[in-house]
């Protein structure tokens, strides 16, 4: 087991990322405070983002955008979900 954080996401004390996995500011405070396992949710919750929105990674306004999704999902504030998205049938 690496190194523990208390996880702003999940509200508990858990595993903390191996490495830092944004840059900046933004990036520090992720890594010292959101679990491997809350980082993992965000990936998903982004990848469904980037294709309900059907947005590119290289456009600085995307990017902007989930930027600012990012934060709202691991600090608690209201990440938005695309209108009218039904999640897939597991």
């Amino acid at each position: 087991m690496g190194r523990l954080v208390q996880c702003a996401k999940l509200g508990k004390e858990a595993e903390g990322l191996p490495r830092p996995t944004y840059p900046g500011e933004l990036g520090k405070r992720i890594y010292e405070n959101i679990s491997i396992e809350a980082w993992a949710m965000w990936v998903k919750h982004q990848t469904m983002l980037l294709n309900e929105y059907r947005l590119s990674p290289i456009d600085p306004k995307a990017r902007k955008f989930i930027e600012g999704e990012m934060e709202k999902f691991l600090f608690g504030g209201d990440s938005s979900m695309p209108e009218g998205y039904v999640p897939p049938e597991q």
